[in-house]
């Protein structure tokens, strides 16, 4: 039997177990996470094929539980990277004691991709705009308009989501008088 018909055996095998050992663990994670990490299991089982023992089950729970580790550290640094997300967010509005947290989390969800990255890399990784610039590749004004429009997008997207109270209502004394 060839190493890649062996290994495809063990995978019909053992993916099933591997699957209900991650799920058990993951406490009420949805299938996607559960096969995400199932899938990294047996990509390392791969990479490693010449180290799987003749009894692969308990090698690949060993695996298994190496790899729910990686996925709480990074867990663990996502949530740091929200926080100090918030945090920045909240030095960025005018009334930081009238925004709650979800509220900062929500606005970010609502961001693209790249106004995420560049928000943190300036709240997380504490770039300046020229170090940004390096991790973009572009120049140090295009990094800075870039940080300086995420800002503002987060700004909007905060209020838009929860209307910051200490605002003013509209007042009229600016509007032009109608003269009869």
């Amino acid at each position: 039997m060839s190493t890649d018909d062996a290994f495809a055996a063990m995978y019909r095998t053992h993916h099933a177990a591997i699957c209900r050992y991650v799920a058990r663990r993951m406490n009420l994670a949805g299938d996607d996470e559960v096969r995400d990490v199932a899938a990294e299991v047996f990509t390392t089982a791969w990479r490693r094929r010449a180290a799987v023992p003749p009894e692969p089950l308990p090698w690949l729970y060993g695996v298994a539980r190496r790899v729910l580790a990686n996925e709480r550290r990074g867990s663990v640094r996502r949530q740091r990277l929200a926080d100090r997300l918030f945090v920045h967010a909240l030095d960025q509005v005018t009334a930081p004691a009238d925004v709650d947290r979800p509220v900062v989390l929500d606005a970010l969800d609502r961001l693209s991709a790249a106004d995420q990255e560049v928000l943190a890399l300036a709240a997380w990784e504490e770039l300046g705009p020229a170090q940004i610039a390096v991790v973009l590749r572009c120049s140090r004004s295009a990094a800075s308009m870039r940080l300086h429009r995420a800002r503002v997008r987060l700004r909007e997207a905060m209020s838009a989501l929860d209307p910051p109270p200490h605002l003013p209502a509209p007042s009229t004394a600016l509007a032009p008088e109608v003269v009869p």
